[in-house]
């Protein structure tokens, strides 16, 4: 292993600890370029903690798109994540506009403004966390990446789903509303509601939350029916959601203060379970 791949192993087991277990399961050839997508997706989802302002965050989302178009080749390679991330698209011929439509989608997380829609949720969700798994099924087989475009786009809205539910607590520190506008008017909860956690309207507007991860979820599952086996360590993070959303179904308005978690041999568990179907 290289000094780039393991510093990339490095971060994601120390910060991504879902997709860093799921890392066992794929084939030897394949962990560190997984690594170095896991570790460049950690790097630019930590852009907000970075910045006391929007500005510099954009600034550092252009610097990984310019970086990932080829310029400053000495800045990329002094950078570890950087390096090993532009080893893995040329060896794996990854397409570059994938990369540059999440990090535009990552601006988002810069500002406190809400999201405005469930359709603007689930495009943010195919621009991030769908998008990730199909540069992860590319890594794994590009033969058969493009027979689960659908699986993954349902797989990353479970998945970020799941996600917001379980940083809630980080979202209300930040005054931050990832939950969707028009569904929280549904639940009848106010952004303010959301934020000040009034149990009655939160628990209401995070179970809307659980109901349409479940919903993809179950779309998800249709679509991997008959997922090629090379494909699947991809999709083994996005599989814990729904034990996610249980938990939290469970755990009802404490969500909105303490994120739940799953222990790592569970979640170990059901990644060698899903891998033997």
């Amino acid at each position: 292993m290289s000094a780039n791949a393991a510093e990339c192993l490095r971060l994601v087991e120390l910060h991504d600890r879902d997709r860093a277990l799921s890392l066992a399961f794929a084939p030897a050839a394949a962990k560190d370029d997984l690594a170095a997508l896991y570790a460049f997706n950690y790097e630019v989802a930590r852009v907000r903690e970075q910045v006391s302002q929007p500005l510099p965050g954009e600034i550092r989302l252009q610097w990984w798109r310019d970086t990932i178009e080829g310029a400053s080749p000495g800045e990329a390679a002094a950078n570890p994540v950087a390096a090993a991330l532009l080893e893995t698209i040329e060896r794996h011929q990854l397409p570059r506009d994938a990369f540059d439509r999440m990090l535009e989608a990552r601006i988002f997380d810069l500002y406190d403004d809400p999201m405005p829609s469930r359709d603007a949720f689930e495009a943010y969700a195919g621009e991030t966390a769908s998008t990730l798994i199909m540069l992860a099924g590319l890594v794994l087989s590009r033969g058969e990446a493009g027979e689960v475009a659908d699986a993954a786009g349902h797989a990353g809205v479970a998945q970020l789903v799941a996600g917001t539910l379980l940083l809630l607590p980080l979202h209300r520190a930040r005054q931050q509303v990832f939950l969707p506008a028009d569904m929280l008017q549904a639940a009848g909860c106010t952004p303010e509601e959301l934020l000040r956690a009034d149990a009655g309207p939160a628990t209401r507007a995070v179970s809307a939350m659980v109901a349409l991860g479940r919903e993809h979820l179950v779309a998800f599952h249709r679509h991997a029916a008959a997922m090629p086996h090379a494909i699947r360590p991809a999709f083994l993070p996005a599989t814990l959601a729904g034990r996610y959303l249980d938990r939290v179904e469970a755990a009802g308005s404490s969500v909105l203060d303490r994120p739940v978690t799953i222990a790592a041999p569970r979640k170990s568990f059901d990644y060698w379970r899903w891998m033997r179907h």
